[in-house]
């Protein structure tokens, strides 16, 4: 069996398996007619992608609808947006999984596979879910910059590649928006970025320019190594 198939099929974790097909069941009002991925989620990309996109959890109504990281929800589009102008995605829009969006030297995925009650998972279901990760990055040979959304997402991201890199040296990372390491032992750049959910999208935390810089950095770095 596939990685990708193991985790549609997991159920590690009872409290987020029984959510997520509670929310694909009830639904809500404006997609009442859809019906709902309501299974854990792969990552998804190009195999031989330059950039590793890490962030917390689908959300309960984006891809927990949909079937596909970051699609059908406003995350999905600012993402997709960031992405198509700085050459990493075919167009700008990520709304469905037969919509033709595709990655170009990028993949995305995420700490959690299925999405948590208030975006909140436990520190046992991101545990359950970062053999996962081990896994993409082991299997993502290409991968020189990894680009973590959200602190949750950076914590999640460390704790994996320390199992795969037990010798490195990331003491002293933290999150900020728009920070950037090269930690000693690690073949790759990290970068952090507030995620680009509503509650900083609306709220003016993260503001669009601020966004899109981050992918123009990461192509500069890509280009430059």
């Amino acid at each position: 069996m596939s990685l990708n198939s193991e985790i549609v099929e997991c159920m590690r974790c009872e409290r987020l398996s029984a959510y997520i097909r509670e929310v694909a069941r009830k639904k809500v009002r404006r997609f009442s007619g859809e019906k709902y991925w309501g299974r854990p989620l792969p990552g998804f990309g190009d195999p031989s992608a330059r950039l590793l996109i890490v962030g917390l959890a689908p959300a309960a109504h984006g891809g927990n609808r949909t079937g596909r990281m970051f699609t059908g929800d406003s995350s999905g589009n600012w993402l997709a947006r960031a992405l198509y102008e700085t050459g990493f995605a075919n167009k700008p829009s990520s709304l469905h999984r037969e919509d033709g969006f595709e990655l170009k030297g990028a993949y995305i995925t995420a700490v959690v596979r299925c999405a948590p009650p208030q975006n909140k998972p436990t520190r046992k279901e991101i545990e359950n879910c970062n053999e996962y990760l081990v896994r993409e990055f082991k299997l993502l040979k290409s991968v020189r910059v990894v680009l973590c959304l959200g602190s949750i997402a950076l914590k999640g991201t460390l704790k994996a590649l320390k199992k795969i890199y037990p010798e490195s040296n990331l003491k002293g990372i933290k999150f900020g928006h728009g920070l950037v390491y090269k930690p000693e032992g690690l073949p790759y750049t990290l970068i952090t970025s507030y995620h680009p959910s509503k509650q900083n999208t609306q709220t003016g935390r993260l503001r669009w320019e601020e966004w899109v810089e981050v992918f123009r950095e990461i192509r500069s770095e890509l280009e430059g190594s």
